[in-house]
């Protein structure tokens, strides 16, 4: 017959009380709830069901907008960027290689799509290409950067 134990609290956890010291923040899970779902849309959009989408990140800066794509191994000829009206599209494809011992990378095409605000200059943009990581450069117009206003009185 075995006899019962004790459960021991873990001091880093529960305070005095019995009660968690951490407090459960419901934004952050309704946001990341947000961002999941946002991904899972732009990637039912898309007209080609074996596409895939590359990691990308997007950063404002006070003149311009950036969008860096994680693109290993692809040369600047294998890659389209393009704007249409607003939208940004990064597309292309990667071939299937035949390796033996080395890790294998995903094949077939990609397409990464975004919106870009109203105060992107799109006759402007520019993009580079460096070691595995393309990044997309759209200024801003005149009218959308940020200036500060003096105060009078």
């Amino acid at each position: 017959m075995a006899l019962p134990t004790r459960r021991h609290r873990s001091p880093a956890r529960w305070g005095g009380a019995g009660l968690p010291t951490r407090s459960w923040d419901p934004f952050t899970e309704f946001q990341q709830l947000w961002d999941q779902m946002g991904r899972l849309f732009e990637q039912g959009v898309e007209a080609d069901a074996t596409a895939w989408r590359p990691v990308a990140e997007t950063e404002e800066t006070p003149e311009a907008y950036l969008v860096r794509a994680e693109l290993p191994g692809l040369r600047r000829d294998e890659v389209n960027v393009e704007i249409d009206g607003c939208e940004l599209c990064i597309s292309g494809e990667i071939a299937e290689e035949d390796r033996r011992n080395t890790l294998k990378r995903r094949a077939g095409t990609f397409v990464y799509r975004t919106i870009l605000p109203t105060d992107a200059d799109t006759g402007k943009v520019g993009c580079e290409l460096s070691e595995g990581v393309l990044t997309v450069r759209v200024p801003k117009t005149a009218q959308g950067r940020s200036r500060r206003i003096s105060i009078r009185g």
